[in-house]
């Protein structure tokens, strides 16, 4: 069964009759064991999976990148199956690319990249596909210094076209921490990355994974200075 069919396990019939989360979490498997093999790296737990991508960044602030897979072997390695080990879902900042500031290669990260970090619905999808059919183990929120779309929910700017729906979606997190002390921006960026996860936490595909231990989900803030990414509890 290929991925293109994902988008039909959860409808049967004519009708279009709704399954449930067992169903279609159980579908999922059937459509796994139908794949073409592919060399698959090792099977990583949530918190290896963890350690894996804050051990890149340790080598990407230090300066000392190993280049993991990036090699004409590993091209042809994930060409017909992808085996992503995080998902990590960042803002669209040019300045955050996720395989360069964690040191990892393709096929290693499922990046969904929108500004703010938000989850939209559409973001929620690509996730739900990359943990429950790709078997991702980990799930990253990751919002970062200075962030451009946070600035605007909390500065409350008009702007222009639909680059509003952004600031809007961030506004509940700064409605939270307004009246903290500190820098408002960066109490809303580590707001608005926790906020985030709370919704990706409505996700009864996401809750499932993280029930049955197959899945993490953590917050991160990265730094523009020093390229460090920081947990967020």
């Amino acid at each position: 069964m290929e991925r293109r069919d994902f988008l039909k396990l959860g409808m049967t019939g004519a009708f279009g009759m709704m399954l449930s989360v067992s169903d279609f979490l159980w579908r999922v498997e059937q459509a796994k064991a139908a794949e073409i093999p592919s060399t698959s790296p090792e099977s990583l737990s949530p918190d290896a999976a963890l350690q894996k991508l804050m051990e890149g960044n340790q080598r990407f602030i230090q300066h000392q990148p190993q280049y993991p897979d990036q090699s004409a072997l590993r091209l042809q390695e994930v060409a017909l199956a992808q085996h992503p080990f995080a998902t990590i879902l960042s803002c669209a900042d040019s300045r955050v690319p996720a395989e360069i500031v964690f040191d990892q290669g393709i096929g290693d990260i499922f990046d969904v990249r929108i500004a703010g970090n938000i989850a939209t619905p559409e973001a929620i999808g690509s996730i739900e596909y990359a943990v429950v059919l790709l078997a991702s183990p980990l799930l990253m929120v990751m919002g970062h210094e200075r962030c451009g779309a946070v600035t605007a929910a909390v500065q409350n700017e008009s702007l222009l076209g639909d680059i509003s729906t952004f600031v809007k979606a961030i506004k509940p997190a700064v409605e939270k921490v307004k009246s903290q002390p500190g820098d408002a921006v960066e109490n809303a960026v580590v707001a608005n990355v926790q906020h985030q996860i709370e919704r990706l936490k409505r996700s009864q595909l996401l809750t499932e994974q993280v029930r049955s231990g197959k899945l993490k989900i953590v917050g991160g803030r990265y730094d523009l200075d020093t390229g460090r990414v920081t947990i967020i509890t």
